[in-house]
């Protein structure tokens, strides 16, 4: 029984290193996903209006897919996956970046979604781009300071 008890250690630990190992795998398709919606989203930005991007962005997949359990869920956890991955990534990956990639995402899952476009003028002019899931923030709104300019 002493035996069984010292090696428990061990033998979690390599389970534990496993399971990470999986999960990273995991996310490679997710992040090339992501990357590929970037390109596809930065090309499309230099060479047409915003709504013609969306369009595009929106475009229904090829296969139809399955109906996500919980969709606000999914888009959260899609939101996170975007976040982190554009973080990584050279160059304007701001959040109009990130809005329209995540929504890219969310059309091929079948979800739907608002891009929200926000304005402040006090104590500087800004703007901060959003996405929505019926009604419900899935990227970060930015502050109080920030009214609704347009949803798309």
């Amino acid at each position: 029984m002493a035996v069984l008890r010292s090696e428990a250690p061990g033998v979690l630990a390599a389970t534990r290193a496993a399971r990470r190992r999986v999960r990273w795998v995991g996310r490679i398709p997710l992040a090339g996903e992501i990357l590929i919606a970037y390109l596809q989203t930065r090309r499309a930005l230099a060479t047409a209006p915003i709504n013609v991007v969306l369009a595009r962005l929106r475009a229904p997949p090829r296969t139809r897919p399955r109906p996500a359990e919980d969709p606000l869920a999914q888009a959260r956890h899609l939101a996170s996956a975007v976040v982190r991955t554009l973080a990584l990534v050279p160059g304007d990956t701001r959040c109009l970046a990130r809005s329209l990639v995540l929504t890219r995402l969310l059309a091929r899952r079948g979800i739907p979604a608002t891009l929200v476009i926000g304005t402040r003028t006090v104590p500087d002019f800004g703007a901060h781009a959003w996405v929505e899931y019926s009604g419900r923030a899935v990227l970060a709104p930015g502050d109080e300071s920030f009214s609704r300019l347009v949803e798309l």
